[in-house]
């Protein structure tokens, strides 16, 4: 019989020493990858530059103002030397210094008024359920997105309807009637977060609503009556358009000092006064900020 040859079994083929997988090549590699830089490194080396350009373009103007607030020239855009002359001229200005305290005058009086109506509304609203309390707090919040002309014109056909003679008391109105919805909101956003068991625990040890109300809730509703207070002078400080209609001859403001000013041409002094004011708004920001470090510390 012939014989049968088995067929030789195939030899295992190896991948060249080169192609073979090592230790070395398991290892994760230590530094960030190249696709990682490209991509979300790229991302956010952009929002940074962008955000840069952002403040660059807001702030930078601030300071070439109070720069040029030193300048010597009158014209105000060349640089001709250093000096504090506008800063002399500005505080024997008469007009801007009886401005300036008509502001202060109307700002004040109307802060102080926006306060007590914010903080009693926003309470009554709050301790009370009344049928239309929606409406109600559409028609307060109104002044807040209504545009400024209308409220001006408004508020001018109405003191005219009652024959209110325009100064300083038709300038408090107003200035009122467009400040207090942003006290109310502010203490209104207090109160939802209030604990209601501290005006019952007050109730039953024996106050009475008016006394609870004063030595319980008011403690705690400080810190928005605050905010709401600086808000209400800011807004008043700044106010242009609502004191244009419903300012009189002798009470004139100084954004509508200043806004006279700037339309006959450029002012050293109000480069000046500008200065002042920043100065003046960072100080303060940052006197505010040592109190709540304080404040936290004692805490």
């Amino acid at each position: 019989m012939p014989t049968v040859h088995a067929a030789p079994s195939p030899q295992p083929v190896y991948p060249a020493a080169s192609s073979r997988p090592t230790a070395a090549d398991s290892v994760a590699p230590s530094g960030p990858r190249r696709a990682g830089r490209s991509g979300a490194w790229w991302v956010e080396r952009g929002l940074a530059a962008w955000t840069a350009g952002v403040l660059a373009f807001l702030y930078l103007p601030i300071l070439v103002l109070i720069a040029y607030s030193f300048n010597s020239s009158r014209l105000n855009v060349v640089w001709e030397g250093f000096t504090l002359r506008w800063y002399g001229e500005l505080f024997s200005h008469a007009p801007l210094i009886r401005a300036f305290k008509n502001s202060l005058i109307v700002a004040g009086a109307s802060t102080v008024l926006a306060v007590l109506l914010g903080t009693i509304g926003a309470w009554l609203l709050h301790r009370n359920r009344y049928r239309f309390a929606r409406a109600i707090q559409t028609l307060i919040c109104v002044p807040m997105v209504m545009p400024e002309i209308v409220i001006g014109i408004s508020l001018l056909v109405l003191f005219t309807l009652v024959h209110l003679e325009l100064g300083h008391l038709t300038m408090i109105l107003a200035h009122t009637t467009f400040c207090f919805p942003f006290v109310l909101v502010a203490v209104q956003a207090r109160l939802q977060g209030l604990d209601p068991a501290l005006e019952e625990a007050a109730l039953d040890l024996g106050a009475t609503p008016a006394r609870a109300f004063w030595l319980v809730i008011l403690p705690c509703l400080r810190p928005a009556v605050v905010a709401g207070g600086l808000m209400a002078f800011t807004l008043s400080m700044d106010e242009l358009i609502i004191s244009i209609f419903t300012a009189g001859p002798d009470s004139r403001t100084l954004p509508m000092q200043v806004f006279g000013m700037a339309r006959v041409g450029l002012n050293p002094m109000l480069n000046a006064l500008s200065a002042i004011f920043v100065v003046t708004t960072i100080a303060f920001v940052l006197f505010t900020e040592h109190l709540r470090r304080l404040a936290t510390r004692a805490a």
